[in-house]
């Protein structure tokens, strides 16, 4: 099973592109990871917050196949431990299917349609990150999940 991860707009502070880079590299040792990072909706300042959630949500849906296990980073969704995470990882892996894709949204959320396609929701706190930073925030979290798995030190509970 590979991971996908699709986000919308890019990065542009240096140290969190480096961060998620950092963490894309030490994830090759473990499973095969995909980030799909999608541009901003084009003129979304004209747009409702509806509208652009609706426009987002036509692209992600086109990414996402048949066969995959959707899940969204969302603040409503169900909160972690990293051993939790672990272990939520585990099963799903436990259950196959084509890919296992995780949602990152702009800054308003997801479409009624994406919602309703997703298996699940997870957010990382009950403070709010912006999307740049939950994606490094992100990588990091699926790599001690990762090493939490095998036994390895890095994550020391």
């Amino acid at each position: 099973m590979k991971i996908k991860v699709i986000c919308i707009g890019k990065t542009g502070k240096g140290f969190l592109v480096d961060g998620e880079k950092e963490y894309l590299d030490r994830l090759k040792h473990y499973v095969k990871v995909e980030k799909l990072e999608l541009p901003d909706i084009k003129n979304a300042r004209k747009l409702t917050h509806e509208q652009v959630k609706t426009e987002e949500g036509k692209v992600l849906l086109g990414l996402i196949d048949p066969g995959d296990q959707v899940l969204l980073l969302d603040e409503k969704g169900k909160q972690y431990s990293s051993e939790q995470f672990a272990d939520f990882l585990q099963k799903r892996f436990n259950q196959g299917g084509k890919n296992l894709v995780f949602v990152i949204g702009g800054a308003y959320g997801f479409s009624e349609e994406l919602y309703q396609r997703a298996q699940g929701k997870i957010s990382f706190s009950a403070m709010t990150f912006s999307h740049q930073m939950i994606r490094m925030i992100f990588f990091e979290q699926l790599y001690r999940a990762m090493t939490i798995q095998r036994g390895e030190p890095y994550h020391h509970s």
